[in-house]
């Protein structure tokens, strides 16, 4: 099992997204959140398709604050169901993932 994890999660704005990475950041349950422009969503929600400006957010964190970092973003987000979705960091440069390491706090 990888030791990092890259955690994505849409917001309806960018300010929502701001203050979601800070407060993921300040707590240190990410090293990093990367805010993206906005971008077009499609999918279904309550029995229909909906079509909706959303931002997304890159976090960059270690795989054993998964469940904390998820329960913060629970808190947090405006979705009832928010996405979350943590992928594994195969490979990386040792110098970032030192980095990254030193800057998360221990669960």
């Amino acid at each position: 099992m990888s030791s990092f994890m890259l955690v994505m999660t849409m917001v309806p704005d960018e300010q929502k997204g701001q203050q979601i990475a800070r407060r993921l950041v300040e707590e240190r349950l990410a090293a990093c959140v990367t805010v993206s422009s906005a971008c077009r969503s499609f999918y279904w929600w309550e029995e229909k398709i909906v079509e909706d400006t959303e931002f997304t957010l890159f976090i960059k964190t270690r795989s054993d604050l998964f469940a904390a970092l998820e329960e913060k973003i629970r808190q947090l987000h405006p979705y009832s169901v928010p996405e979350v979705l943590g992928f594994p960091v195969s490979r990386g440069s040792q110098p970032y993932l030192d980095w990254l390491a030193k800057e998360t706090c221990q669960p």
